[in-house]
């Protein structure tokens, strides 16, 4: 069994179809069909059934797939292993954030970085919380930054960057909106924009509000900042947002206040997959980020 033979197999299978795999691995089409019949040969059963003009997995097909994802997954990153320990400050890291972290805490880790490690590229991919701790487990992502911080997930290796204060953010218009501080049940009858169901920020509000008596009124729901900070703008009705999605500013026609009581924060940090052996470039960024936030609190 070859290498060339598993990787002709893949990439046939992803595609349902022999020439346009032929075209993609740059080869011609007699060669991929060759080879798949010589690993169907040496395998002793039958891998593709064709339906129409297309090929898809026979059942014993799609196992097998299932393994050959796996172990040329290992030996890509055996690979690149090699590659990063002749080159350590080479190499590409994949990193994975959530909108709330996009807009500052991201570019100024990767800026910061770049200024040290020219050479190391990244390949970025935003996601849910859920879908970014998943990727992590399934080495999709190498390092993921998460905010709350996941605890007693027995997979994953964690550490938190800092801690920070969610607060409410009110239309302008809003009777609470020149207040230096406010109890979150002053806004037990107001209505809340939210993130969807299923996004951890939704949960922060929920349990928030949870934790002082009264379930919020979700009126409307936005996927991103830009949406939830528009909609309060909007006067459609208030939220909870954690303090770095304001940078430095507070969107038009809105206000930010602290809440008092309860104390509402959350963990931001870092994560990896915890039986993971990062690649040198990989255990480079990871040694960074943590030096860098170090370094941030001790200067405040």
């Amino acid at each position: 069994m070859e290498l060339r033979q598993l990787r002709y197999f893949m990439e046939v299978a992803e595609r349902e179809h022999v020439s346009e795999a032929a075209v993609n691995l740059h080869v011609a089409q007699s060669a991929v069909s060759r080879q798949i019949a010589n690993l169907e040969g040496e395998l002793g059963v039958s891998l593709f059934e064709r339906e129409g003009r297309n090929i898809k997995l026979t059942q014993i097909g799609k196992t097998f797939y299932a393994h050959t994802k796996l172990a040329m997954k290992a030996i890509d990153n055996a690979k690149k292993q090699i590659d990063e320990y002749l080159d350590p400050e080479r190499g590409t890291i994949k990193i994975g954030f959530p909108t709330s972290l996009s807009s500052h805490l991201l570019p100024n880790v990767i800026s910061a970085f770049k200024d040290e490690y020219p050479n190391i590229a990244f390949h970025l991919r935003q996601g849910s919380y859920s879908f970014l701790i998943d990727s992590v487990k399934r080495d999709e992502i190498d390092v993921a930054f998460l905010g709350p911080v996941p605890k007693d997930d027995p997979e994953i290796e964690s550490h938190i960057l800092f801690t920070e204060d969610i607060l409410a953010l009110l239309p302008i218009s809003h009777p609470l909106a020149n207040n230096k501080i406010l109890y979150l049940t002053d806004l037990r009858n107001d209505e809340f924009v939210s993130f969807p169901k299923g996004f951890v920020l939704e949960k922060v509000i929920i349990d928030a509000c949870k934790q002082v008596g009264f379930v919020p009124k979700i009126s409307s729901e936005g996927e991103d900042l830009d949406a939830i900070k528009g909609l309060v703008s909007a006067g459609i009705g208030v939220t909870l947002l954690p303090d770095s999605t304001f940078h430095e500013s507070t969107p038009r026609m809105t206000a930010k206040v602290p809440i008092k009581i309860p104390e509402v924060r959350r963990t931001v940090g870092v994560i990896k997959h915890k039986e993971k052996d990062l690649a040198p470039s990989e255990k480079i960024f990871y040694s960074f980020v943590k030096r860098f936030f170090a370094r941030l609190e001790g200067f405040q």
